[in-house]
């Protein structure tokens, strides 16, 4: 080599073994950042005081207005007004468990599956349930509505109008 002449190194592009480690590395760097998240949210204790198994909120007093039957999605639960006094019923049928509709045209519960019938204070009318609907216990605070779906309450037996 003279000493005009300087040694050049060739640049050579990134063959496909080292593109193939670098794609493998990212993949594999998405995957473990996916676990440790999906591992520290189930590590991460749950919330209360706002799901079903705590205290929910349900509405506004002026929500349920005197006479009505209304359905509460996050309470899981039907707020009957009668008389000024609110009812948290439990939309969970006590033959098998099965979810009941409030059918307005014949002021009653029904449970579709097994047939059971429950009149508007949840006693059960007719069909396999062996007892009322559950009730959970119902506090106004500033005008705010709240159930406490943590602890369903059974109410007693009352002598009913069964066919």
């Amino acid at each position: 080599m003279n000493e005009d002449e300087t040694f050049t190194p060739v640049e050579r592009s990134p063959g496909r073994r080292q593109f193939l480690e670098l794609v493998w590395a990212v993949v594999l760097a998405v995957l473990t950042g996916q676990a440790v998240s999906i591992l520290l949210k189930f590590m991460r204790p749950m919330q209360t005081g706002r799901a079903f198994g705590g205290m929910v909120r349900v509405g506004k007093e002026t929500d349920f207005p005197a006479g009505s039957v209304t359905r509460s999605l996050p309470g899981r639960c039907y707020m009957v007004s009668n008389k000024g006094q609110l009812t948290a019923l439990w939309q969970r049928c006590t033959h098998l468990g099965c979810a009941v509709l409030w059918v307005e045209k014949d002021g009653q519960f029904r449970c579709q599956c097994h047939g059971s019938v429950y009149d508007r204070q949840g006693n059960p009318l007719s069909g396999p349930a062996p007892r009322p609907l559950d009730q959970f216990p119902v506090s106004v605070v500033g005008g705010e509505v709240w159930v406490d779906t943590a602890a369903p309450m059974e109410q007693p037996q009352h002598v009913s109008q069964r066919s």
